[in-house]
Formats: C-alpha cells, sequence, structure tokens
C-alpha cells in the first residue's frame, strides 16, 4: 500500500485536473496502460520493488498515446537519476521529498524547467536545479492521507502511517542515513489519523525508522493506542533495542495486551568489525537484554543481513546461530542490496562487491564470500523460511539449536529441498522432505524424528495420517483415553510414544530421558492440544 500517493493528492486534492490510483505489481501492464494513456500527464511513484513494471508500463503508455508525459519520483530514482531521465519513455523526475516540487509541477505546468529538484528534457539537453530544502511536516496538520480509500478496503490491508522523517543512525546500507535530521509531523495529526486507521483497518505499520528514538513521544502514542485500540488492531514498529528505554518496556509489560504490539529489529549482524565498517552502532548483549524481557509481551520479527563487508562465512554463521537462539517467531535472513545513494553502493569496488546491476541490486559476490557460499545461505534461508517462520519445525529447531548447529541444519536441508525434483509447498512434502532429510543425515538420533513428529501433528485442526512416529496400537490407544476420561466421543486424539519427558524440554531445551505418551486432541476448528499421559495439558 503505497503512502506515498495518498500525502501527495491529499496534498493537492482542490486541484480538479488530479486524480490517483493504485495498481500491484501483477496487474497486466497493458490495462495499467490503457488506463493511464488518457491522461496528459501520469506520475508513478518508485521503488526497487516496482521500477521495472513501471518503466514497462510507461513504454507501454507512449505506445497508446505518444503524448502522454510520464513523471517519476520515488527513492528508486532520486539517486543515479542520469540512465532514467535519458529513457525516451520518461520525460520528468522528481528528486528527494516530493511534496514541494510535485504542488510546484502541478501549478506551473506545462512550464516546469525552472522548478527546484524537477529533472526535466528539451531536446538532448538535460535541466535540473537541485536545491536542499525540506518540506515542512507542520503542514500535514489538518490533513489524511487515507480520507480518499473507500474505508471498506482498508480493514483487511496492512495500512502505514509516518511520525517522522529521518534517522539518527548512519547506516551505510539504508537509504535512511542519508538524512540525520529526525523531524515529527503534528502530534495532534498523528493521533486524529491515527485514530481514522484503527476504526477503519487491522494491522497499522509505523513506517519510521527508529520509532522509540524519543522516549516521552514513544510513551504517549502507545498510551493513545491503548485509550482507542480495537481488541482486533495490531501495530507494528521498527525499534533500535539497544536503546529501548526501560519506562517503555514496563509500561508495555503492565499494559499492553499481548499480541497487539509487534517489534521489528534489525540485528543485522553480531560482528563488530561489520557494524564498524559501515557506521553502524549496536550493543548485542543489550538488545538481547531487551529481547529476552519482551518476547512475552511482544512479538518480535528479528533481521539478519548478509553480505557486509568483513563479515566472512564463520562471521554470518555466528551471527545466525547467536540470534537464532533467542527463539523469536519471525527471523528474517536479508541479503546486502546495494541501493541507489548509500555509500556502501558508492564504496563498492574497496571489498571487492559485484552485485546485480538490475532492482534490487542484492550482493552476487565479494572480498569476504564467494558466489558459491551466497549461494548456498540462500538455500539455508529458503530452508529457514518453511520450517522456522511458517512455522512448521518449531520443536525440532529448538534441539537442533540445544544439540548441533542449527545453522548447518538448516543449510543441509535447504540443499537437500532444492534437490528434490518435482515436490510441491504442501505440508505433506515439506513434512516428508525433513522427515528423508532427518533420517539420512541424523539416522542415530531417536529424538528429532520424536519431535519433528510432534511438529506434524501438532500442525492440523483435524487429525492427519499417522507417520513418521506411528501411533500406539488402538486398543492401547482408547484404553488410555478411558482411563484419563478424555471424551474421544467428542474428539478425535493422536496417541505417540516418546522417549523423553516434554514439558521439560518445552520449557528449558533440554531431554530428560523417561517413557511417556504424548496425546494430541483434534476438535477441527483450534490449534490442537498438546497432553501427557498424566492429563496435563
Amino acid at each position: 500500500m503505497n503512502l506515498a500517493i495518498r500525502l501527495l493528492y491529499e496534498l493537492n486534492h482542490t486541484d480538479e485536473r488530479l486524480s490517483w490510483k493504485e495498481f500491484v505489481i501483477k496487474e497486466d501492464p497493458h490495462v495499467i496502460a490503457e488506463y493511464c494513456s488518457q491522461y496528459d500527464v501520469v506520475c508513478f511513484s518508485c521503488y526497487i520493488w516496482n521500477i521495472r513494471q513501471t518503466l514497462a508500463t510507461a513504454e507501454l503508455i507512449k505506445q497508446k498515446n505518444p503524448n502522454t508525459l510520464i513523471l517519476l519520483g520515488g527513492p528508486e530514482v532520486s539517486y543515479d537519476w542520469e540512465e532514467v531521465i535519458v529513457l525516451p519513455n520518461v520525460d520528468y523526475i522528481i528528486t528527494g521529498e516530493g511534496e514541494i516540487p510535485f504542488t510546484n509541477f502541478l501549478k506551473e505546468f506545462p512550464k516546469v524547467e525552472h522548478i527546484p529538484n524537477l529533472i526535466s528534457k528539451k531536446d538532448t539537453e538535460i535541466l535540473y536545479h537541485q536545491k536542499s530544502e525540506s518540506f515542512d511536516l507542520i503542514t500535514f496538520a489538518n490533513t489524511n492521507p487515507y480520507r480518499h480509500d473507500d474505508p471498506e478496503t482498508l480493514q483487511n490491508r496492512v495500512l502505514y502511517i509516518e511520525t517522522s522523517r529521518g534517522c539518527p543512525y548512519k547506516c551505510e546500507f539504508c537509504l535512511a542515513s542519508l538524512d540525520n535530521r529526525v523531524r515529527y509531523l503534528p502530534t495532534e495529526n498523528i493521533k486524529s489519523n491515527l485514530l481514522y486507521l484503527m476504526n477503519h483497518g487491522r494491522v497499522i505499520k509505523f513506517l519510521d525508522r527508529t520509532f522509540n528514538v524519543k522516549k516521552d513521544f514513544t510513551l504517549d502514542i502507545f498510551q493513545f493506542i491503548l485509550d482507542h485500540a480495537r481488541p482486533e488492531n495490531v501495530f507494528q514498529f521498527e525499534i533500535t533495542a539497544d536503546i529501548l528505554h526501560p519506562a517503555i518496556m514496563d509500561f508495555i509489560i503492565e499494559k499492553v495486551p499481548k499480541g497487539m504490539f509487534r517489534f521489528e529489529i534489525g540485528i543485522q549482524t553480531v560482528n563488530q568489525k561489520a557494524n564498524l565498517e559501515v557506521s553502524r552502532k549496536q550493543d548485542f548483549e543489550k538488545t538481547k537484554g531487551v529481547i529476552f524481557k519482551m518476547r512475552d509481551y511482544v512479538d518480535l520479527h528479528l533481521d539478519l543481513i548478509v553480505g557486509l563487508p568483513l563479515d566472512y562465512w564463520n562471521d554470518i554463521k555466528y551471527s545466525f546461530e547467536e540470534v537464532f537462539k533467542l527463539f523469536c517467531p519471525e527471523l528474517q535472513l536479508g541479503f546486502l542490496k546495494f541501493l541507489k545513494g548509500t555509500p556502501v553502493r558508492e564504496k563498492y569496488q574497496e571489498h571487492g562487491f559485484v552485485f546485480d546491476p538490475l532492482a534490487p541490486y542484492q550482493i552476487i559476490r565479494s572480498n569476504y564470500l564467494s558466489e558459491e557460499e551466497l549461494n548456498d545461505i540462500l538455500k539455508l534461508e529458503h530452508a529457514l523460511e518453511i520450517y522456522w517462520n511458517k512455522p512448521r519445525l518449531i520443536n525440532t529447531l529448538k534441539y537442533v539449536t540445544e544439540t548441533y548447529s542449527v545453522f548447518d541444519f538448516l543449510l543441509g536441508l535447504g540443499k537437500y529441498f532444492t534437490q528434490r525434483k518435482g515436490i510441491s509447498y504442501s505440508l505433506h512434502d515439506v513434512y516428508q522432505i525433513a522427515y528423508d532429510f532427518i533420517s539420512e543425515s541424523y539416522a542415530d538420533d531417536l529424538v528429532m524424528i520424536e519431535l519433528l513428529s510432534i511438529d506434524y501433528y501438532s500442525q492440523f485442526k483435524i487429525k492427519p495420517a499417522s507417520k513418521y512416529l506411528e501411533e500406539i496400537n488402538k486398543k492401547d490407544k482408547f484404553s488410555l483415553l478411558e482411563k484419563l476420561q478424555l471424551p474421544h466421543n467428542k474428539y478425535r486424539y493422536t496417541v505417540i510414544p516418546l522417549s523423553f519427558d516434554f514439558k521439560t524440554f518445552e520449557k528449558e531445551n533440554k531431554i530428560v530421558r523417561q517413557d511417556e505418551m504424548m496425546i494430541i486432541q483434534y476438535d477441527g476448528a483450534a490449534t490442537p492440544i498438546k497432553i501427557k499421559e498424566k492429563g496435563e495439558k
């Protein structure tokens, strides 16, 4: 969902010539071009994820109506724009913040060559009057970028809101580092728009790069959310964990319902040499402490980046294993991208970086990682997404973390997965591949098979086929259900034998040997319930 076009339209909606429409990248570009070609000027908001589709659509628009002019804006064309403006299907580019030049473009069109931060063409000459100026965010007072959407369409979409622009940090791989002045929108405007989104939507994501920079502001917005949120609302924030103020943590622990807040925390690497090389500051021990304190109260999403300078294979393995053992529900393993305008792109030769010249400009190799090593980590990332982030092998992977190398395990599983021919991503195939891999690579580890079986049987709301670890025979099964007074006429059950105490494993991630029965109850609607032989849930 694009906030930029909504902001620009909201600021200029009294201009009757102006209209707006949002397309998605999977739509037929011919259909988009047919719609757009009826206009005198079409303005696109450009990012690494849509630039190729946008340029292709611009070409089709020109084919249908050569008189339609194309204006591009957004981060993808604000830097290294020289190769874009020379394209025959591009007439104008706005660089940097779009609010001021776009409004001036509307006012002055068609005589726009003199507008600061607007790039245009006159015959073979490129015209550009660069000016360093920032849009005064106080101008957003009494505006609502979502007022022009049908409110009913907001309920099932991720709704974006910004409370500030800029970032206090200087991480060289990030565009936000280019603006170190953190500027805030008017607080009353933030709250009125937030209230509108809470009333009409469900998931609201804050775009601030570090939401917790100002303690008092953070607590004020959190309290406003608690005062007005609906039970189904979910709020996502990007935070810097090692500076999260104790007062903010105490507020969350004492007041915020579980599941209402989701924190995205960019760890990127544990390797301090790599952090310093990209001007990044981080105290991982403090970050860990915050994660341990918050993980029972907030849904956590952690990020790592593969490919940073001075980050070798063993450094990445160490970072991955240290972060994985925090057992946050989501761990994203991203790959370094050389975004236009970022220092890491400008200094790429210093580290022997080779990257894809096309968006999203992902790393191919460097002085620290070979192309083969990066391809292997891609396979690991594939397995991570399928088996942890889904989640499908939660218990198995926690055990692997304690007993083996989870990096090596997921790497092997990822390679094994990609080697299998004719597979789908059905639950049957996903679990069968994991079972086959474990049977071949960890043949002597019965506990791992038992845990995989628990993960498999726990995945379904309706009792699945018996696999991997067979159930006890029917007679013993029903005798046990009767003994425990479980309503087997009302629910279905899976009963499997275990060689360890599962309750201790769940609490401490330790294997304590003892024979017991795991009983899993299915009601066809909710997540299945695990019951020990003694009737404990």
